[in-house]
């Protein structure tokens, strides 16, 4: 989630934390690379091995906020980890290969405390481009002005504040009709889902998997001087498959389907491709944000 303060995004993150069955909500301010990774820590003279965030969420989600907060440093440790799903070290005599086979689901506010639309997402966030594109998704949340919503969010804050109603009450089955799905329930229908259903790719799904990456291959227009625009990488199916796959699994199905697919693709078009798009062009590039440059 990239985009301007006071738009939500750690609030995103805290109820990702309470919604899945296994997870770890940390901070850039004050993450390390031992504490995403490994540490060795010597106890009783024995040098052992003290898991890091992205160890202990193994099989379930690592939520960070203030990604970008991280050190340049430190951010690299995880890259093996988004990858591999794997944490290599050599510490103190120790060499092992620890599992780390978790989501990351990231925050990280604009360097100059307002998103920029002229300039790419790399430049308004200044991560990495080999780290930014193993990101599968990447949401731009902007605070655009406009009447309707701004009455509705504030309205919502200001209900927050309101006494809780009395058991009983017309007031409280009232918020209980517009409350929406149980927590509870959500947090167990998900686990469920991870533990027992395990997609498997029709022969629909996976022809329109390649179909859909040739399309995107070949959706970029030529730009003088710099050939045609790359709108997709192999690091970019990858994702769409994860994702087929995830929207398989949210309807309790082990066969992905066509329309898995396409809605992956929707996902994509309206989010990283829309973070991708060059500013003085209005042409869709991958290159400018796994490299970088322009």
């Amino acid at each position: 989630l990239v985009g301007d303060p006071g738009t939500g995004k750690s609030q995103f993150l805290r109820f990702m934390a309470k919604l899945a069955p296994r997870s770890i909500l940390t901070t850039g301010c004050g993450t390390t690379s031992a504490g995403l990774t490994c540490s060795a820590v010597k106890d009783n003279g024995e040098w052992t091995l003290e898991a890091g965030a992205l160890v202990l969420a193994d099989k379930g989600v690592c939520c960070i906020d203030e990604f970008g907060a991280i050190k340049a440093g430190d951010r690299a440790a995880i890259h093996e980890a988004m990858e591999q799903q794997t944490i290599s070290l050599a510490k103190a005599g120790i060499v092992a290969t620890l599992n780390a086979r978790a989501s990351i689901f990231a925050a990280a506010n604009p360097v100059d405390s307002r998103y920029n639309p002229s300039l790419s997402v790399v430049e308004n966030i200044q991560l990495p481009p080999t780290l930014l594109s193993r990101f599968d998704l990447i949401y731009l949340i902007l605070d655009n002005p406009d009447r309707d919503s701004d009455r509705r969010l504030a309205k919502h804050i200001v209900e927050l504040y309101l006494a809780p109603p009395e058991p009983g009450s017309t007031e409280e089955q009232a918020r209980k009709v517009q409350a929406p799905a149980d927590e509870r329930f959500l947090r167990d229908y998900v686990a469920f889902a991870r533990a027992r259903i395990h997609p498997e790719l029709g022969p629909e799904a996976r022809a329109e998997l390649v179909d859909a990456y040739v399309r995107m291959r070949g959706g970029g227009s030529a730009r003088p001087n710099r050939g045609r625009a790359i709108t997709a990488t192999p690091r970019q199916l990858e994702g769409m498959i994860r994702i087929s796959e995830a929207l398989c699994r949210m309807r309790l199905e082990t066969r992905v389907t066509q329309a898995d697919v396409l809605d992956a693709v929707s996902l994509r078009l309206v989010a990283t491709l829309d973070a991708a798009k060059d500013a003085s062009t209005c042409l869709i590039d991958i290159y400018d944000m796994t490299t970088g440059r322009k």
